[in-house]
């Protein structure tokens, strides 16, 4: 897919990368991503896929911008107090990059809804904030073959991933799935939410960059990616470390039948 010469200037430093260049470039243009989220990961992770040149991003999200999302959720600004959040972003994306159509859906992504939504697009990243819909996304995307970046947060700590487990790994074994991982939700309530424990802002602007940057790799196609591997961020510490995990013969989408 070519580039317009103002294209050709805005991803300059893109362009002269080694593991990105004219190439690399033309595969972000082409993309089609779907961001499940526009709160405190969706925000940072829309704005660097815009900056990115990831020429097609559908934003997923039914909630409107609230005064207290504002210390996190950095694509929304006090004048968007009360607007659909997926409006906002969508406007904040433009300003950024005009090569970059948006689709809006102003909804919530269920296991009615996610295998259609999911189909449209290329790769998934999930932004979300409950585990319902993380195994809805992670379900859907494997019967639709997508791939998934996905993460979460918590007080001072984030986690983050991705899920290719309609493809097998270089040993022949299936790819883990996200139940392979978390194979049940906690109990209702076993978790507090955001807004009972809070959230350390700048953590939220370090994930959904995290997930950007993932994802990139995953369209450009360089680095080791993180199939199989839980990347977990310590804020308190700022300490990074990685858990391997791998596929469940006993995971309901992709298991064994006989659990081996």
């Amino acid at each position: 897919m070519a580039l317009a010469p103002d294209e050709i200037a805005r991803y300059a430093r893109h362009l002269v990368l080694q593991d990105v260049g004219g190439p690399g470039q033309a595969r972000l243009k082409a993309a089609r991503v779907l961001v499940v989220g526009a709160g405190g990961l969706g925000a940072p992770l829309i704005q660097y896929l815009a900056a990115a040149g990831v020429g097609t991003v559908g934003i997923v999200d039914d909630d409107v911008v609230d005064l207290g999302n504002l210390q996190r959720q950095v694509i929304h600004g006090t004048p968007d107090v009360g607007r659909a959040k997926v409006e906002s972003a969508a406007d904040a994306v433009a300003r950024l990059n005009p090569h970059v159509a948006v689709e809006a859906h102003r909804l919530r992504l269920d296991e009615a809804n996610a295998r259609d939504l999911v189909a449209a697009y290329d790769l998934v990243a999930d932004g979300c904030d409950n585990f319902a819909t993380r195994y809805a996304v992670s379900d859907a995307c494997f019967h639709e073959r997508r791939p998934l970046v996905t993460a979460a947060l918590g007080q001072f700590d984030g986690t983050l991933t991705t899920i290719r487990a309609h493809e097998t790994g270089p040993d022949g074994r299936p790819n883990p799935t996200y139940r392979c991982l978390f194979p049940e939700a906690p109990p209702p309530g076993a978790i507090p939410t955001c807004a009972q424990a809070g959230v350390l802002g700048a953590l939220a602007g370090v994930m959904g960059s995290m997930m950007a940057l993932e994802v990139v790799r995953e369209i450009v196609g360089f680095g080791e990616g993180l199939v199989g591997r839980l990347l977990m961020v310590d804020a308190r510490a700022l300490r990074f470390e990685t858990l391997r995990y791998g596929w469940h013969p006993r995971n309901p989408l992709s298991g064994s039948p006989d659990g081996r």
